[in-house]
């Protein structure tokens, strides 16, 4: 039996079976290390403290109407980040004066300590949301704009001599090699740079504590209560909603730039393959809650105008100002998934039609 090797692929099952006895390992040094009158680590609160403070973060702190707020002000900093380095990457990076002018300044930005500047946000747009998104759109901008510069530098020269030999205009050059070789690389560095967002949302939401946040309630948890069981929860609630936007991207990245993964699924679809009951079940039921989950939400979000519920709005309540950004979020994938289903189903009938013109032939 090989231990070595830890992409390859493995079966849902031992992979969950793995997952399962790694939380247990976890959970029990935290347990070893914290239990008892006099335990070895003694500013770390027990796992017990931890989950059961859970009840009176959501009751009491409205933990769920915070969450909502801080996620609305990572995805709008991040794709507010994503707006402005895409374009400008590609200016930089693909126009010589732009290069010979501005290659330096982007490169220096990766050494601006961010909590240095967060007094020249409030100074120049107020201690209000726009401030908050700016802040976090700069973070992940100042490492994402020289990554993107590299990945047009990293781009195949192959490709750029095949399109120029077929005649190719700068203007096909850039929407037939540029951007999609540049962009389905950046997917990938933009993923891994979502957790900054994170990182500099607490020091963001401090700054003005009046509109809550997770950032908030660790503050007063932590600084102003001394309630470190409650710190640690929230942590967790970070990391948990971490790895949930880790397998979002993973997806996304699927739906966007599918031929990164052609080789892959060639050999998948090559070898015999059988999936087990528990992969199967796992597939399947991701399906279905995928489905309800999008149901339920726009169910929520008529309840927004119309008087559903009640006259309730519980994505307002959840999301607060930045419910538009969450909006158009789901709006723009579902109009994507329709889009992409029609490109697909008039293919197979293109394919159909040319198989029965030969077949007649």
């Amino acid at each position: 039996m090989r231990f070595l090797g830890g992409t390859q692929e493995g079966s849902a099952g031992t992979k969950l079976f793995f997952g399962v006895l790694g939380v247990i390992v976890v959970l029990g040094v935290w347990i070893l290390l914290t239990n008892g009158a006099t335990p070895i680590v003694e500013r770390v609160p027990s796992p017990f403290k931890v989950f059961t403070s859970y009840g009176e973060l959501f009751n009491q702190n409205e933990a769920l109407k915070n969450i909502g707020f801080s996620l609305g002000l990572n995805i709008s900093g991040y794709l507010e980040a994503i707006l402005i380095v895409i374009p400008l990457g590609f200016i930089i990076g693909l126009i010589k004066y732009a290069r010979w002018g501005f290659q330096r300044q982007v490169d220096a930005l990766r050494y601006v300590p961010l909590t240095a500047v967060t007094l020249l946000f409030v100074l120049w747009f107020g201690i209000g949301v726009p401030m908050k998104v700016h802040f976090l759109a700069f973070g992940i901008l100042i490492y994402l704009l020289p990554i993107m510069v590299q990945r047009i530098d990293e781009v195949a020269d192959v490709y750029l001599k095949t399109v120029h030999t077929l005649g190719a205009t700068d203007w096909q050059v850039l929407r037939t090699v540029y951007i999609p070789s540049v962009l389905s690389r950046l997917f990938d560095d933009i993923r891994v740079l979502t957790a900054i967002s994170w990182t500099y949302i607490i020091v963001a939401e401090t700054m003005n504590s009046n509109e809550g946040g997770i950032g908030t309630l660790i503050y007063y948890a932590g600084q102003r209560q001394g309630r470190y069981d409650k710190v640690f929860a929230l942590l967790l609630i970070i990391m948990a909603i971490g790895i949930i936007q880790d397998k979002i991207f993973i997806w996304l990245d699927r739906e966007f730039f599918p031929f990164k993964y052609q080789a892959i699924d060639a050999v998948k679809s090559s070898s015999i393959q059988q999936k087990g009951v528990l992969s199967v079940a796992f597939d399947y039921s991701i399906m279905v809650m995928g489905w309800v989950g999008l149901a339920i939400y726009f169910i929520l979000l008529m309840a927004e105008y119309f008087s559903l519920l009640g006259g309730v709005k519980p994505l307002s309540y959840i999301f607060g100002s930045t419910i538009w950004v969450i909006n158009t979020v789901v709006i723009f994938l579902l109009i994507y998934k329709i889009w992409r289903w029609y490109h697909n189903r008039t293919d197979q009938l293109l394919i159909k039609s040319a198989s029965a013109k030969s077949a007649r032939a």
